[in-house]
């Protein structure tokens, strides 16, 4: 896939337009693993085995795969330490932080409604 520059044009930063970057950028972070990691990095720094454990049910693949992801839209930090063996640690960039908070809002919501959600799917799978 070919990564589009942003030039500061209205149609780049339309998620309604298929090509536009704010739609690749939409897509990269909406997924349950981005949230999820953003949310357990909140304020803190950590180290890969801590993300993992903190993110039940998320394989070393799809870890690995989301922290690049991240790292590559400058959401997270990776740092790696010269240690024997090397020690790697990620932590929220400043627009990852922002990020969190509309994450934050989003597990409120869910906790909020999930009552009110559950019912409506059993009214709908009856």
């Amino acid at each position: 896939m070919v990564t589009k520059q942003f030039k500061g044009l209205p149609d780049e930063a339309d998620l309604t337009r298929a090509d536009s970057l704010a739609r690749e950028i939409f897509s990269d972070i909406a997924n349950k693993w981005a949230l999820l990691i953003i949310e357990t990095l909140g304020d803190g720094t950590l180290r890969f085995s801590e993300l993992r454990n903190g993110i039940e049910g998320i394989s070393h693949k799809m870890l690995t795969q989301n922290l690049r992801m991240l790292e590559r839209n400058g959401l997270v930090d990776r740092t790696v330490h010269a240690t024997v063996p090397p020690r790697v640690e990620y932590t929220l960039t400043e627009s990852g932080r922002a990020l969190r908070t509309t994450v934050e809002g989003m597990c409120g919501w869910t906790h909020q409604y999930l009552g009110h959600i559950e019912a409506a799917r059993r009214r709908f799978d009856a």
